[in-house]
């Protein structure tokens, strides 16, 4: 009969005391932070593009040639600033002639005047007629319509004199001239610069019907925050001032438009930038990170330390999100602990060490 060895026998009868000391492993490590409501505005974004509050295509409205351009291309200029000026001799040889053609036709009325004035007076003298009182009377209102009309031909070409110098009807930013000094221009020139307006400016967009319904009511109390196409915030704050009447059918969106200012002129007329329209007044909400959530197939979840420091699950009902948080609109209440780190190795039940994260 073959014996084990004395050394065998010894270990198998420390192993059973070994077994019983040996330590447990600590609970696994949850950090937490306190659920706790903090000021939030709501906010939606959309996409939506600049645009002018005034456009304005300069265009001759009398003919002749173009002497001089009194901008340089793409500069700023000021309501009643010279733009160009077209050659001015021929409209004001016009005008004096029409001057002098007033002054003839006011002497021929004055001497109708007089006429007509000898024959009523002579009406009840045996050398005055009622026939030559009728004829003066008739000669006096043709040659007071003749002067009329030769007032209007003065004022006409009084126009046609001031319409060789071309100003600007509004304060803008202009474009590149189309005609260059020493064309002929006219009004069939077409648009010799185009105007356009820089401060305020609108910003256009469209939402969903649906976002507008539920927007339409607070309207006054949403500013409009713009983010440019390098993903800049543009400083200054729109307010809405339209919103459609109608509902576009094969988008169904409503048309609405935000005034904003642009005093460095930095938005530009057709440019793209995203719209978000924010709450002007904030209101508690719970915010959370978007790293604390969890999905499956029954819905979104958070995990939370409970009594005895055991993990236990919630399901959540999310509001609004940012690209790094959301908010909760239910599932959780003020001075739980939600679990932030370490969720890899947590589930429901198990018993954790709890230490608070950084918020």
């Amino acid at each position: 009969m073959n014996r084990l060895p004395t050394a065998v026998i010894l270990a198998l009868l420390a192993a059973p005391a070994l077994a019983e000391t040996a330590p447990q492993a600590p609970p696994p490590q949850a950090g937490y932070v306190v659920v706790a409501p903090q000021p939030v505005r709501d906010e939606t974004s959309y996409t939506g593009h600049i645009a002018a509050v005034g456009v304005v295509h300069i265009q001759a409205r009398v003919t002749g040639y173009l002497e001089a351009q009194d901008f340089t291309d793409g500069a700023y200029v000021t309501k009643g600033q010279t733009l160009y000026e077209i050659e001015r001799p021929p409209y004001q040889a016009a005008l004096d002639q029409a001057q002098a053609a007033l002054a003839q036709a006011q002497a021929q009325e004055a001497l109708a005047q007089i006429t007509l004035a000898r024959a009523k007076a002579l009406l009840h003298a045996a050398a005055g007629t009622q026939a030559t009182l009728d004829q003066a009377e008739a000669t006096q209102q043709t040659d007071h319509a003749a002067v009329l009309a030769a007032q209007a031909q003065v004022e006409t070409a009084r126009i046609n004199l001031g319409y060789t110098t071309i100003t600007a009807p509004i304060s803008g930013l202009t474009g590149a001239t189309n005609v260059t000094p020493g064309n002929v221009v006219g009004p069939s020139s077409g648009t010799l610069v185009t105007l356009v307006t820089q401060d305020p400016i609108y910003v256009d967009f469209a939402l969903p019907d649906a976002d507008a319904l539920t927007l339409q009511t607070h309207v006054s109390g949403l500013d409009v925050v713009l983010t440019l196409p390098d993903g800049t915030t543009y400083a200054p704050v729109g307010k809405i001032d339209f919103t459609g009447n109608q509902v576009d059918e094969s988008t169904d969106t409503q048309a609405w438009r935000a005034t904003i200012a642009n005093p460095g002129h930095t938005l530009k007329d057709g440019e793209f930038v995203r719209v978000t329209l924010r709450d002007r007044t904030a209101k508690p909400a719970i915010v959370i990170p978007l790293a604390a959530l969890g999905t499956d197939q029954i819905g979104t979840y958070v995990l939370v330390i409970g009594p005895g420091n055991k993990i236990i699950r919630r399901n959540v009902t999310l509001g609004p999100q940012t690209n790094t948080s959301a908010q909760i609109l239910s599932g959780l209440q003020p001075g739980d602990r939600l679990v932030v780190a370490g969720l890899q190795s947590l589930h429901p039940g198990l018993v954790v060490t709890p230490y608070q994260a950084a918020p």
